[in-house]
């Protein structure tokens, strides 16, 4: 009983909705396909030629409203759909046999069966069409199996290659996504900071800071409308795709291979959507919009905007030696909420603080508590409480932003025979106070909660070693980016270790080195990387003026590790780099301390 139910339930919804007309809504009789793949009553269709001006030479679609050019011989001469004929007639006897299996007849010759196939002609062929009209013009013929399985073969390539556009668009689409979330990070962060300029110069600037944001909105909905208009076309694309692939598949599992081959031409014509299926792409340099406040401020002028990212030296602070404010080998910075700058010196085994401005605050740790003693410190960082973080051989150390030691934790609790011994260098902090350590004695990255307790342990091969020292960053997306300095990679995990992208960071076929590493707001990456080819030792960089930073360079890659550019050069030695809450970027330079700011 449930079985007839059910047939009964199938049968109807068949009857009503898959073999009726949609013009004349009775069983179709005799119905012909257009170009749109919709089908209609021969009769319907010829009534509608009927109405229409006798030099309309188309039909359009009741359906779609798509153009399929009317046959000479009228719209009789339409293709067949062979389909919703053996539909029907199931419907219309469901307890019948089933039925044979018979080729159709030739239409010329009507006694005959259809039995090859002429590739030359596009058209299936009986054995007397072959001999008579066929042969003797050398047409390629071949029989219906093998026909049908190069056309199933075709139709399999062509859908492939469908699938790697449906790949390009992905990646198109989520390039897209990323720079409107930039773009706007960026827009909001470019306001806040005309605002502030406002308010601190207040009646001077009121005219010139509205005029400002006008022009900051205004390249806002711009480039925002660009954005969305590129990527609606990209999906219109997509979707019109979708719906021709969705069409084919169905008919590619419910024709038989006369129908197929009857459709043939009509079907590989809408496959060649592919070929001029191109999604537009925006340039991601459409995403900066940045705001820079001017010193001297007039009643016309406040700032600029800018809208080509380019970095420069605003201030460099530091110098080499053992005295106040002076280094031996400054490793890595950070950036209190304050602006105040820390920076490790691994040689001197010390913090130091400095204002915004590079002017020295204090020393601290080196004749504290012994816990609180620095014995090799490396890396460091800030979580949101402004708790500093710093890498001191086995052990993570804390300290309050006065440089007085809190606590500290140890990664690996427990050494391992047979394992290196473990040794900190990159650390870390995400806007939930996840802590990143790079321990490159283990060759692991272990993540932590704020506590201390352990989150993950990665293990990737790129993870480097001792004598390959490398840098640690985290995004907002819960991934870890870290570079490894002598392969020249560019690596970045999610936080339980599956890798997003590995990329080279060699530029223009040369070798280079990638050292400090950091991620903005939106989870674009800069990086610091080293040219390997250079002059002799009293001529870092071969240009003559024996200062090397030609050589050192800041790149700019987006969040999913494409290289948009290089940023700035001569940063001579750098290593450890973060920003500041006010967007500047602090690089840590061997002897020295580098800020950089947008120009």
């Amino acid at each position: 009983m449930a079985e007839a139910a059910l047939h009964t339930a199938t049968t109807c919804k068949i009857r009503h909705v898959h073999i009726e007309c949609p013009i004349c809504l009775t069983r179709f009789i005799d119905p012909k396909i257009l170009d749109c793949q919709h089908s209609f009553c021969l009769k319907c269709l010829q009534e509608l030629v009927d109405k229409q001006d006798s030099k309309t030479d188309f039909i359009l679609c009741p359906v779609c409203r798509e153009k399929t050019s009317i046959p000479a011989k009228g719209p009789s001469a339409l293709l067949n759909c062979f389909l919703l004929s053996s539909l029907i007639d199931d419907v219309i006897n469901p307890n019948s046999p089933e039925k044979k299996t018979c080729s159709p007849k030739c239409r010329k010759h009507t006694d005959q069966e259809l039995c090859f196939y002429c590739e030359t002609c596009d058209l299936l062929v009986c054995l007397k069409c072959v001999v008579f009209d066929h042969r003797a013009q050398n047409h390629k013929l071949t029989e219906i199996k093998d026909s049908i399985r190069t056309y199933r073969q075709a139709v399999e390539e062509a859908l492939m290659r469908f699938d790697e556009c449906r790949k390009q668009f992905q990646k198109v689409d989520d390039s897209i996504k990323h720079s409107q979330h930039r773009l706007q990070l960026m827009v909001d962060r470019a306001l806040q900071d005309i605002v502030a300029k406002e308010e601190e110069e207040v009646e001077k600037i009121r005219k010139a800071s509205r005029l400002l944001q006008e022009r900051v909105t205004q390249i806002s909905i711009e480039r925002g409308g660009e954005f969305g208009s590129k990527q609606s076309i990209n999906s219109d694309k997509m979707s019109r795709a979708e719906q021709i692939v969705a069409s084919v598949n169905d008919l590619m599992q419910h024709a038989d291979d006369f129908e197929l081959l009857d459709l043939k031409l009509k079907v590989m014509h809408n496959l060649t959507f592919h070929n001029e299926l191109k999604f537009q792409t925006v340039q991601h340099s459409k995403s900066f919009i940045w705001f820079k406040g001017h010193d001297v401020v007039t009643d016309a002028d406040i700032g600029e905007i800018l809208e080509e990212e380019k970095w420069e030296v605003k201030t460099e602070f530091g110098k080499e030696g053992e005295g106040e404010g002076e280094f031996k080998f400054t490793w890595d910075v950070a950036c209190l909420s304050n602006d105040d700058i820390v920076v490790t010196d691994s040689e001197r085994q010390i913090l130091s603080t400095f204002t915004s401005n590079g002017s020295y605050k204090s020393q601290g740790v080196q004749s504290r508590t012994e816990d609180g003693q620095l014995k090799k410190p490396i890396g460091v960082a800030v979580t949101s409480d402004d708790l500093l973080l710093v890498t001191d051989g086995q052990d993570v150390k804390v300290y309050d932003r006065e440089l007085r030691y809190i606590r500290k934790f140890r990664p690996s609790q427990n050494q391992v025979e047979g394992q290196s011994e473990s040794l900190l260098v990159g650390i870390a902090v995400d806007k939930k106070d996840r802590i990143a350590v790079y321990d490159f004695g283990r060759k692991v990255i272990s993540l932590h909660n704020k506590d201390g307790s352990t989150i993950s342990t990665i293990h990737h091969d790129d993870i480097g070693d001792t004598d390959n020292p490398s840098f640690i960053s985290v995004n907002n997306k819960e991934q870890l980016i870290f570079t490894n300095l002598l392969e020249s990679k560019l690596v970045c995990v999610d936080f339980i270790g599956n890798e997003v992208f590995n990329i080279s960071t060699s530029l223009d076929g040369k070798t280079v080195f990638s050292t400090g590493v950091c991620c903005d707001d939106a989870g674009d990456i800069y990086a610091c990387i080293v040219r390997k080819n250079g002059g002799g030792d009293g001529d870092r960089d071969g240009d003559g003026d024996g200062d090397g930073d030609g050589f050192f360079e800041l790149h700019h890659y987006d969040a999913s590790g494409e290289h948009i550019g290089c940023l700035a050069r001569g940063l001579y030695g750098p290593l450890g780099m973060t920003f500041t809450p006010t967007g500047d970027l602090i690089v840590a330079a061997l002897h020295s301390v580098k800020i950089l700011h947008r120009v």
